[in-house]
């Protein structure tokens, strides 16, 4: 018999019903030659320290650095999980052969390696690795399945990772709590945990110690149309006045009127951190939930595989997209356009040197039942951005016009949008912004340079505005990208090797930190609560805080995972740095 080994029973079942193994057992499904069990995520886990060393149980100073030769595995203490391993253990003692058939990414592969290990696992192992649960794309993978081998280091990665959280949390957050704490209060550190909270914590900082001042800027209506002046904030009102007074009765000359012909590019296709940067933004979902919302939508078939890190698709699905379009029916308004010519390949949707593991994610084109409203609104994001990427560009005219009164500069700018392209997928979702007046465009009229006339000058007073907060998105962007503002698109794909954390464990780390009360949301932003700053402030090493460090970090075990860079290497560097952050704090060094 085969074995297969599925990461949720709902997907085992669906496994199950495509390989024929239709009679149901305790804890696995069986028929045609197979067996079809699962697990429920995690049934592994690393040992804890006192699994190790019984005295390690007591968190003390002088124990630490706790350092393990060799790390060792352990099954789940629930009693549910640990029926579930016995299942597997009895079944992968009698099969032939076990069909790896976990997530295809490095926590799947995590999960299932661990269990396998636990297991004593003797027999080849093959890797079901396909990009979406619909009956076709399982077929077509158990068609091409591959070697278990083949993946080894995506599984050094995964472990690698998670002895680096290890050491790091359990070391850094016994010292910070023994050595600073309160009693009775726990001072939790982790590898991405901290990063993340120092980036909230200084922007906290920034805003805290910003002190509002008023300003004064010239302004003048000509033609119904407000100028501004080009000259320096004046900081005080008296300035102001006397600016107005310098600026009347003398005419408004136009000196110059600039139309350019732009384009806006399409929006590329969704990985996660984009897909919960726009449900935030758009419906202020939480960074969780949209992950959830998705993940839900692929186990049902709806989407591909969410948990990926690229806006691109592979070279061979391009002749599978206009059957995802057809499917789209509640879009055909979009679609029909589409479908009346060949879909594009163009390098800027379809390129294999930009995927690794998993492709953006993209509907898979069936049509959506039995999902909720907040799932719907994800659907209707992934559909429509697909849509998107095919359509033609947004064409705008990008205006400035500058005018002169005496020997003082004024300037004012405006966008026409000519031909809408892409942004028709968009308008019956933007037309609440535009409600709202917060539409971009501004439409000028047609000046002639050399013109002059009469126009009303006045002051506009002003405060300085202080840094805005993290929201959800704003922190999903900076840890993409170690803490660097960057808008440019495709500096962020290239950023994201060294960006802290994953994407599929960002909201995670986020959701830890709301439990620890490090931080709150105050509408859509968010707040480091004293204790969040405290803890900060009471770490004084920066390697711990820094986003740009960690992202180094990160950057090696991608590396790793191509195996170009060896997990004895990483292991080495992060004892040592253990070691040195626990002298530090203790001895002062």
């Amino acid at each position: 018999m085969k074995l297969c080994i599925a990461e949720k029973p709902s997907v085992a079942r669906d496994l199950a019903q495509i390989l024929g193994a239709s009679t149901r057992k305790e804890g696995y499904f069986e028929g045609n030659g197979y067996w079809v069990s699962w697990t429920f995520g995690h049934l592994c886990t690393l040992k804890e320290p006192e699994d190790y060393n019984p005295n390690w149980k007591q968190w003390r100073v002088e124990d630490l650095p706790i350092s393990p030769e060799q790390f060792g595995i352990k099954v789940i203490k629930d009693e549910g999980v640990q029926r579930q391993f016995n299942v597997l253990k009895s079944l992968v003692a009698q099969c032939e052969e076990v069909i790896n058939c976990g997530d295809a990414g490095q926590e799947g592969e995590l999960i299932q390696r661990w269990v396998l290990l636990k297991a004593g696992c003797k027999v080849p192992v093959k890797r079901l690795w396909i990009s979406s649960l619909t009956d076709e794309a399982i077929k077509e993978g158990f068609s091409k399945l591959k070697n278990g081998e083949e993946f080894d280091n995506l599984f050094a990665a995964g472990n690698s990772r998670a002895i680096g959280d290890w050491m790091l949390g359990i070391n850094g957050t016994r010292l910070y709590t023994k050595k600073f704490a309160p009693a009775k209060m726990t001072l939790s550190v982790g590898r991405v945990q901290t990063p993340t909270l120092a980036m909230i914590v200084h922007r906290q900082k920034e805003i805290n110690a910003f002190k509002s001042e008023t300003y004064w800027e010239l302004k003048t209506i000509y033609r119904e149309t407000e100028f501004l002046c080009q000259i320096d904030r004046l900081q005080s009102e008296e300035k102001a006045k006397k600016g107005v007074a310098y600026l009347k009765d003398k005419p408004f000359k136009i000196t110059s009127f600039e139309q350019k012909e732009g384009k806006e590019g399409n929006p590329r296709l969704y990985d996660l951190t984009s897909l919960q940067v726009e449900g935030n933004k758009r419906y202020g979902f939480s960074a969780d939930e949209t992950l959830k919302c998705v993940q839900s939508l692929y186990e049902k078939k709806l989407v591909t595989y969410p948990r990926v890190d690229t806006t691109y698709l592979t070279e061979d699905l391009h002749p599978k997209i206009p059957n995802v379009l057809k499917g789209l029916r509640d879009y055909s308004r979009f679609t029909e356009s589409l479908l009346e010519k060949p879909i594009p390949k163009t390098k800027a949707i379809f390129d294999n040197s930009k995927v690794t593991d998993h492709h953006a994610i993209i509907p898979t084109g069936i049509i959506p039942s039995g999902i909720s409203p907040d799932e719907h609104k994800i659907y209707d994001l992934i559909a429509r951005r697909l849509i998107a990427a095919f359509y033609p560009e947004c064409k705008v005219s990008n205006t400035t016009v500058m005018g002169q009164v005496d020997q003082l500069a004024f300037k004012v700018t405006g966008k026409q949008v000519l031909d809408k392209g892409w942004r028709v997928v968009y308008e019956d979702l933007d037309q609440k912004v535009e409600k709202k007046g917060e539409s971009e465009d501004k439409i000028l009229p047609l000046f002639t340079e050399g013109e002059e006339g009469p126009h009303e000058p006045f002051m506009h007073q002003g405060k300085t505005s202080a840094p805005k907060p993290y929201t959800e998105a704003t922190l999903l962007r900076a840890m993409e990208t170690a803490g660097k503002l960057v808008e440019d698109e495709e500096m962020r794909e290239l950023m994201k090797e060294n960006g802290i954390g994953r994407p599929s464990t960002r909201s995670a780390i986020i959701e830890t930190l709301f439990k620890r009360k490090y931080i709150e949301k105050k509408k859509k932003n968010l707040i480091a609560t004293d204790t969040g700053m405290h803890l900060i402030d009471t770490i004084k090493n920066d390697l711990l805080k820094s986003p740009e460090l960690t992202g180094q970090w990160e950057h090696k075990l991608r590396q790793m995972e191509r195996g170009l860079y060896d997990p004895k290497q990483f292991k080495a560097e992060l004892f040592q740095m253990v070691r040195e952050l626990t002298d530090e704090v203790i001895f002062g060094n």
